[in-house]
Order: C-alpha cells, then sequence, then structure tokens
C-alpha cells in the first residue's frame, strides 16, 4: 500500500466521530487552533522567510510572492477567520423543509458531512488554516496538499491542528497534511475512490486542469477569474472610478481581481482618460480596443487578452454599446467567476442580476467582494464555478450534502 493511500485511510477512519462532535465540542477546538496560531505566529513568519527566500530564488512572480507572504496582521486574520467559522451556525444535524405526506408521515432532509475532503492548492498559506478549519466544523476530515512553494509555511500551521486535535482527543488524521509535492502523489490523491469523497483544487489553470484531467473523485473547480466590471452610461462616475482601482490594484494576483474593464460608448470619453490616469498612477498596464485606444493612449489588445487572467497590474480595456453589449461581452470571454456593473439605472442593475451567469454578480461593488469571509461564510474552501454540487463561494454548508429523513407512527406502504 503507497503511503498517500494509507494517510487517506487514517483520515477516512477518523471522521465518523468528528460527524458527532457536538457544536459546543468543535467550537473549543477552533478556539484552541486560533490560540496555538497566535502563539506560533513567530515560527510561521520563520518558515514563511524561508518560503519566500526559496521562491524568490526560484524567481517568483510579484502576484505569487504576494499571495506566499505572511505578516502579522495576515496570521492575526488567519486565527480570526478561525475563530469566525466557528461562531456560524453549525450545519450538521439541521433538517429542513419537515413536512407532512397525506399517510401522515413527516419528510425532510437533514444536513451531513460528506466524508474525507481533500484540497489541492498553490501558494496561500491561509487556505490551510481556513480548509482545515471548514472541513472540522462540518464535520469532515480532511487531506491537505499546499504546494512546494509554501511547504514550510503550511507545515506550522497544519501542526497547529494536529496539536489542537490530540489535546481535544480527536485522532490528529482528521487533518492530514501531506508534506511530499511529488506530482505522481498528487495525481494518486486524484484517484483515490472509495476514499476521497470531494476533491477541491485551488492554484493556477495548470494544477486545476491537471487534477480535473486526472480525477477519478469528484472534483470542485474554477478554471480561472477573467472577472469585469462594466460601468454603465448612467454609472456615478466617482464611484466607478473607486470600484474599478480597488477590482484592480488592492491585490492584483488574486482570482477576484478584475482582468476586463467595460466602459459604455456613452460615458468613455469622459470616464476613459481620468481612470487611465489613475491606474497608470498605480503602475498598471493598460491594453485596450480600437474604441479605447482612440480616446486615451495605450496598448492593442489582442483577441487572447479578453480571455487571459494576468494575476498581475495589467488590464484589458473595451468599450461597448451599452448593457447589451456589455452582457454580450461578459457571456462570450466571462468564467462564470465574477462580474460587476456600476450604474445609477435600477432597471440596468436587474438586467445585469437577472441575464448575467456568475457564481457572484455585483450591482456598485469591487469583484474584491467574491470571498468567503466577506460573504458571511467566516472563511471559503475555495470558489466553485462548476454548479454542481455548489456554486460560488464554498463555506461550512458546502461541504455538506444533505440525506432525506422520515418520521413515522406505523405507517406502511401496501
Amino acid at each position: 500500500m503507497s503511503e498517500i493511500r494509507a494517510t487517506a485511510l487514517r483520515a477516512r477512519a477518523s471522521q465518523p466521530p468528528l460527524a458527532k462532535a457536538s457544536s459546543a465540542r468543535k467550537t473549543a477546538l477552533l478556539e484552541v487552533v486560533a490560540s496555538r496560531i497566535e502563539r506560533d505566529a513567530e515560527a510561521i513568519l520563520a518558515a514563511n522567510a524561508a518560503d519566500l527566500a526559496g521562491a524568490d530564488a526560484a524567481g517568483i512572480t510579484a502576484a505569487m510572492r504576494d499571495r506566499l507572504r505572511l505578516d502579522g496582521p495576515r496570521i492575526a486574520a488567519m486565527a480570526h477567520a478561525v475563530r469566525t467559522v466557528a461562531s456560524q451556525r453549525d450545519p450538521v444535524g439541521r433538517i429542513d423543509s419537515l413536512e407532512a405526506r397525506p399517510n401522515g408521515l413527516r419528510v425532510g432532509r437533514m444536513s451531513v458531512p460528506l466524508g474525507l475532503v481533500a484540497i489541492v492548492y498553490e501558494s496561500r498559506p491561509n487556505v490551510t488554516a481556513e480548509a482545515a478549519a471548514l472541513c472540522l466544523w462540518s464535520g469532515n476530515a480532511c487531506l491537505l496538499r499546499g504546494g512546494s512553494e509554501a511547504l514550510r509555511s503550511n507545515q506550522v500551521i497544519a501542526a497547529c491542528f494536529g496539536a489542537a486535535l490530540s489535546e481535544a482527543g480527536i485522532d490528529p488524521a482528521a487533518v492530514s497534511f501531506v508534506a511530499s509535492t511529488d506530482r505522481e502523489v498528487l495525481r494518486e490523491i486524484t484517484q483515490l475512490t472509495g476514499l476521497v469523497d470531494l476533491l477541491i483544487p485551488r492554484g493556477g489553470e495548470g494544477l486545476i486542469r491537471f487534477v480535473t484531467e486526472h480525477a477519478r473523485v469528484p472534483v470542485i473547480q474554477h478554471f480561472k477569474g477573467v472577472c469585469h466590471v462594466y460601468v454603465d452610461g448612467a454609472a456615478d462616475l466617482e464611484m466607478a472610478l473607486r470600484i474599478v482601482i480597488d477590482a484592480k490594484t488592492s491585490r492584483p494576483g488574486v482570482c477576484n481581481a478584475m482582468e476586463t474593464l467595460l466602459v459604455d460608448a456613452e460615458c468613455a470619453h469622459a470616464f476613459l482618460p481620468r481612470i487611465a490616469e489613475a491606474l497608470r498612477a498605480k503602475n498598471v498596464e493598460l491594453r485596450g480596443c480600437p474604441r479605447a485606444r482612440a480616446l486615451v493612449e495605450m496598448k492593442a489588445a489582442t483577441d487572447a487578452d479578453w480571455d487571459q487572467e494576468y494575476l498581475d497590474l495589467v488590464l484589458a480595456i473595451s468599450v461597448v454599446d451599452g448593457i447589451d453589449g456589455a452582457i454580450a461581452h461578459v457571456g462570450r470571454h466571462g468564467t462564470l467567476h465574477t462580474e460587476a456593473i456600476v450604474t445609477n439605472r435600477q432597471d440596468r442593475a436587474d438586467r445585469w442580476i437577472s441575464e448575467v451567469d456568475a457564481s457572484l454578480v455585483l450591482v456598485n461593488a469591487s469583484t474584491r467582494f467574491n470571498d468567503g469571509g466577506e460573504l458571511g461564510l467566516g472563511a471559503e474552501i475555495g470558489i466553485s464555478t462548476t454548479k454542481l454540487h455548489a456554486y460560488g463561494a464554498m463555506g461550512a454548508s458546502e461541504l455538506c450534502t444533505k440525506k432525506w429523513v422520515a418520521f413515522g407512527t406505523g405507517q406502511t406502504r401496501a
């Protein structure tokens, strides 16, 4: 038996007690985890510094370096996310829509854990904490496999969970971290049929396509986030300036950053020169369609630019003919991730909400809000753009499924 299969077997065996754990016990467990993360901040930072040094030597991009980097505020945010997960309503055991049938039988659906959830991810060490916390809160065991660039950081964070689980009298295999970064180990994880109930990849398009192509277990994924902001002709242009700058420059290396700006021809002459100046002040490279370039000097966008997830300070800009043009552009080039409109017209906002297909559709707000913490989930285990069984940011509830339950008084079916 391979080492990874043995690890998965131990993790799966640890899960039944978690499924029965009370909310109070899980809350206490996650509080210990959060406290350990805070207590071990120096060790986490030292490990992260070593990871950063190795990544720099390998020629890591600025965007990936930002995803990898930890500091005091980010560690505090990690501990806060763990506590916030524990403050959510416990999804396990909830029975929804208990209804009486004509024969008196009362039927409903109960939320239950999936079992063993595997998460493979790159760069961001906070995923270790958030994914493990969400799995424990939802009664699942987890198998975590991070990227080589964050190995040291991930190991120290995972150790916080192992120590807390042992202290609580729960098998530490419930949070099993896979230290090997061998590609064959990743391939084997994708094929652990009968052991892994759900596999969630988080990272670049290459990782997600590798997992999807090789998987023999259920997979939730999004390939990339080509997110758009559409500035309507009826937009408050001051608001639009703030939203566009935030969506593109607050953290350009994350999947909910804006990659394409759509501007209504009605306001392009007034808006484009102003936003171009503001974006260039933030060192953003602009690539535009011919109509945009007629108003502002910038590089010519190619056909490939409209489908590109830059994850960097690069932005494609297209001038479109009203909301019909914007919706058509998103329909051709969107990736079902995040789409925002800036407008003061309620009818256009309503059309955007109803006609644009994405895991989060926003009106007058930055694309950066497609995040589990910002949406009230405490944290997220990923953003699904596959629609089955979840669509959008996934929290603890999305790590559960529902089984039918029925309560009778002796009914029989003749």
